[in-house]
C-alpha cells in the first residue's frame, strides 16, 4: 500500500510538470500579444514565475519544517487548485489587461511588470509549494526516499510538456483547448491522490467535476474572451507565428498580429508613400520585392507594371486572411513566398530593382533585424546597379525628440555604409530612400512622367512635404551616432530607454534594487546555494540568450519558444539521472569543478561562435548549446544535494536557490547585459559570473567532505 501511494505521488509530481511547462509557454505567448510583442516581456515572465516559484518553495519549506503540516490531503487540494487554475489565468491576462490600461495603449516597464507578477502569483507560488511539499508527503511513507527522484519525475513531466506543446497543441488547438487537454492528466492523479485518505468518492467526484466544468467552460468562452471594445471580430486564428484577428468596424477591416493593427483597409495614402517614393525613383521596374504588405499596396504596384513582385511573409495563415478579406490583391504578377524575409535573401540570388520593407518600428528583435548592418547588407547584394531600398519609421509632427533623433540617426548611420544616397522625406513616416543614384525629391512630377495616377500624392505631396521640412529633417542627423548591429543592437537599447522616458521612469530604479536585493540574498545563504544559485543564473541567462539570438538570426520566437524551453528542460534529466549515479563514486568536489569548467567553456564557444559564423549557424548549433548547459545544471542538483545527507530542509533551499539564481539571470541578462552589452559582451559577463563560482568551490568548501 505504500509503495502504490509513493507511486501515486510521483505520478502527480510528472502531470504537475506536464501541465506547468504547457501553462507557462501559453501564457508567454497570450503575454506577447497582449503587450505587442516585445520580447522583454518574456524576460519579466520569466523572471516573476521563477521568483514566485521560489518564494512558494521558501513557503513549503517554512509550513513543513516549522508547522509540520504536512498531510496527503493537503497535496490533492493543491494539485485540485493548479488544475483549474491556468484556465482562469489567461482568462484574467485578457480581462484585466484592459481594465487596467488603456485598450491598445503601449504601457510602461514598471506597470508591465507589476501586472504580470500579479496576474500569474496564484498558480506560481502554489507550483513552487508543490515540489517540496511533495517531497515531505512522500517521506511520511519511505524516510529515505531520495529527493533527486522528485527532482526527475517534475522533470520528466516538463520535458513531456514541453514536446507536446512544441510539436503537437501549437499546430492543432487554440490556447485554451490545449489547457483542457493537459490538465486531464493532473484531473486524474488528483483524483487518485484524494482517494489515498479520503473514502467519501462521491465527494472526490464533485470535486474533480467542478475543476472539469472550469476548464471546458474555457473552450466555449474563449473567442468571447477575444472581442473587441468596438466594432466586430469576424476573424481568428492561432498560427505557429502568432495571434491573427481581423475586425471589422463599419466598413473598415483591420488586421492584429500579436495584438498590433498591422493593416487597416482604409489607408490609401500610406499604401501610395510606401509604394511610390522609393519605386518612382526606379526608371523601369521590372522585379520588386515587397517585405511586409499593407492594404491596396499591390494596387499602387500593379500601376508600373512589373514582371514580378514577391511578396514575402513568414505566416502562411495571415496570408489566407488577408487575401480572404480583399486586404491584399491577388494579381498574375504577384508571387507570395512563405518564409522569412532575411532568410529568403540569405538563400535567394534574385536581383530586384526595388526593395520595399513594411515592417514595424525596431522595437522587438524580431523587427531590428531588419534595422541592422547585417540586413543591408544583404538588401544591396539584391539590387540592380540602379535599385531602389525603401523603408520607414515613426514620424513626427513638430518636434523630434532626442531619442527619437538617436534611432533615426542610428539606422540612417548604419545603411549609409552601403548606399551612395539616402534621403529622408518627412511624411505620416520618416521614409528612408536609398540608392547608389541620384534621388529625385520632386515624387509628383517622377511619377507623371510615368503617367501614374495617385490620389493622395498628386495633390498632397508638396504640402506637407517642402523643401525645407526635407532639409530640416536631414539636418537633425548626428553623424557619430551608433551603427546598429545583430549582435550589438543599438537600437534595442535606445528603444528599451524611450520604453522609460515615455512613463518618465527609468531603469536605474529597477536596477538598483535588483542588484540590491541579490546581494542581501547572497549573504543569507550558503557556499552550496551559492553555487545553484550561480548556475541558475547561467542557465537562465543562457536561455535568454539563445531566445533573443533565435529571434535575430531567425525571426519567429513565438512558434519556436516552446521548443527552446523544452530543449532547455531536456538537458536536465539525464543530468540529474546521471548525476545520482556517479555521485555515489564518492568525489562530488570534482564534479563540481569539472561541470563549472564545462559551463564556462560551452559559453566561450557559443560566444566566438556568433562572433565568427552569426550568419551560418544553424538551428540545432542553439538548441545543441541549449542541451548542454541544462544537462550540466541537472546534474549539478543531485551531486550539490548529496552534500547535506538527503535532508528535507536543503531540498527546499536548493530548489530555491536554483529558482531565485534562474529568475535574476533571465532579468538581468534581458534588461542589463543584452541592451547595454549585446549578446557576446553578455555571454561573456556570465561566464565571468561562474568564474566565482569555481573561486568559492576553490575557498569555502575545499575542507567538506566529499
Amino acid at each position: 500500500m505504500k509503495r502504490r501511494n509513493k507511486h501515486t505521488i510521483i505520478l502527480a509530481v510528472t502531470a504537475t510538470g506536464i501541465s506547468s511547462v504547457v501553462t507557462q509557454v501559453i501564457t508567454i505567448r497570450e503575454l506577447l500579444v497582449q503587450f505587442s510583442g516585445n520580447e522583454f516581456v518574456i524576460a519579466l515572465i520569466l523572471f516573476a514565475w521563477l521568483v514566485l516559484n521560489g518564494l512558494g518553495s521558501l513557503i513549503s519549506k517554512l509550513v513543513c519544517s516549522y508547522a509540520g503540516k504536512i498531510s496527503v490531503n493537503g497535496l490533492g487540494w493543491l494539485l485540485l487548485c493548479l488544475a483549474f487554475l491556468p484556465s482562469i489565468q489567461i482568462f484574467s491576462i485578457r480581462f484585466f489587461r484592459d481594465v487596467f490600461f488603456i485598450p491598445g495603449s503601449c504601457v510602461g516597464f514598471y506597470p508591465t511588470l507589476i501586472f504580470v507578477f500579479f496576474s500569474i502569483a496564484p498558480y506560481c507560488v502554489i507550483l513552487g509549494f508543490i515540489l517540496p511539499y511533495s517531497f515531505f508527503v512522500i517521506r511520511i511513507f519511505d524516510h529515505d526516499f531520495s529527493g533527486t527522484k522528485i527532482y526527475i519525475a517534475d522533470n520528466l513531466g516538463d520535458i513531456c510538456g514541453g514536446v507536446l506543446v512544441s510539436f503537437v497543441l501549437v499546430y492543432l488547438v487554440t490556447p485554451l483547448q490545449s489547457l483542457f487537454i493537459i490538465n486531464l492528466p493532473l484531473l486524474l492523479t488528483t483524483y487518485l491522490i484524494f482517494s489515498i485518505s479520503y473514502k467519501n468518492h462521491f465527494f472526490i467526484l464533485t470535486l474533480i467535476c467542478f475543476a472539469f466544468v472550469i476548464l471546458l467552460s474555457g473552450i466555449f468562452l474563449e473567442v468571447y474572451s477575444l472581442s473587441p471594445h468596438k466594432g466586430k471580430l469576424v476573424y481568428y486564428k492561432e498560427s505557429c507565428f502568432g495571434r491573427i484577428e481581423i475586425h471589422k468596424d463599419n466598413d473598415q477591416i483591420t488586421m492584429f498580429k500579436d495584438g498590433i493593427p498591422e493593416l487597416t483597409s482604409n489607408n490609401q495614402s500610406l499604401a501610395e508613400e510606401l509604394v511610390h517614393y522609393s519605386v518612382s525613383q526606379v526608371a523601369k521596374p521590372k522585379k520588386i520585392l515587397l517585405i511586409g504588405a499593407e492594404a491596396q499596396i499591390i494596387t499602387q504596384l500593379q500601376k508600373y507594371r512589373p514582371d514580378v513582385i514577391d511578396y514575402v511573409e513568414i505566416d502562411s495563415e495571415a496570408i489566407s486572411a488577408m487575401l480572404l478579406f480583399g486586404i491584399i490583391k491577388k494579381i498574375p504578377a504577384l508571387n507570395i513566398i512563405c518564409q522569412d524575409g532575411r532568410a529568403y535573401l540569405l538563400k535567394s540570388k534574385k536581383k530586384y530593382d526595388a526593395i520595399i520593407v513594411n515592417l514595424p518600428e525596431p522595437a522587438t528583435f524580431q523587427t531590428n533585424r531588419f534595422y541592422t548592418r547585417q540586413f543591408y547588407k544583404l538588401a544591396k547584394f539584391h539590387l540592380t546597379t540602379d535599385g531602389v531600398l525603401g523603408f520607414s519609421m515613426d514620424g513626427y509632427d513638430n518636434y523630434l525628440s532626442k531619442v527619437h533623433q538617436m534611432k533615426i540617426s542610428s539606422v540612417y548611420n548604419t545603411v549609409s555604409q552601403f548606399f551612395n544616397n539616402v534621403l529622408l522625406l518627412p511624411g505620416q513616416k520618416i521614409y528612408f530612400i536609398c540608392s547608389d543614384n541620384p534621388i529625385k525629391k520632386d515624387i509628383p512630377a517622377c511619377l507623371e512622367k510615368k503617367s501614374i495616377l495617385t490620389s493622395y500624392i498628386k495633390y498632397y505631396y508638396h504640402g506637407n512635404i517642402t523643401e525645407e521640412r526635407i532639409t530640416e529633417l536631414n539636418s537633425l542627423i548626428e553623424k557619430k551616432a551608433i551603427q546598429n548591429s545583430d549582435t550589438s543592437p543599438y537600437l534595442i537599447r535606445v528603444v528599451f530607454l524611450q520604453w522609460f522616458v515615455k512613463f518618465s521612469s527609468s531603469p536605474l530604479f529597477f536596477s538598483i534594487v535588483l542588484v540590491g536585493l541579490s546581494i542581501i540574498y547572497l549573504f543569507c545563504i550558503s557556499a552550496k546555494e551559492y553555487l545553484l544559485f550561480s548556475t541558475g543564473f547561467m542557465t537562465m541567462g543562457a536561455e535568454i540568450l539563445v531566445i533573443f539570438a533565435f529571434q535575430i538570426f531567425f525571426g519567429y520566437i513565438y512558434f519556436q519558444i516552446g521548443i527552446i524551453i523544452t530543449v532547455f528542460l531536456v538537458g536536465m534529466l539525464p543530468g540529474a539521472l546521471l548525476g545520482e549515479h556517479l555521485v555515489r563514486l564518492n568525489n562530488k568536489k570534482h564534479f563540481l569543478y569539472a561541470t563549472d569548467t564545462f559551463l564556462i567553456f560551452f559559453m566561450g564557444f557559443f560566444s566566438i561562435s556568433l562572433w565568427k559564423w552569426p550568419d551560418v549557424l544553424p538551428i540545432a548549433f542553439f538548441l545543441i548549446f541549449g542541451f548542454s548547459v541544462s544537462f550540466i545544471c541537472g546534474f549539478q542538483f543531485p551531486v550539490i544535494f548529496r552534500f547535506n545527507e538527503n535532508s528535507n530542509k536543503a531540498l527546499s533551499s536548493f530548489i530555491s536557490a536554483d529558482l531565485i539564481g534562474a529568475a535574476i539571470g533571465a532579468l538581468f541578462t534581458s534588461v542589463i547585459l543584452i541592451p547595454y552589452l549585446g549578446i557576446i559582451k553578455a555571454a561573456i559577463a556570465l561566464m565571468c559570473l561562474k568564474l566565482t563560482s569555481l573561486f568559492v568551490m576553490a575557498t569555502v568548501i575545499k575542507n567538506e567532505k566529499n
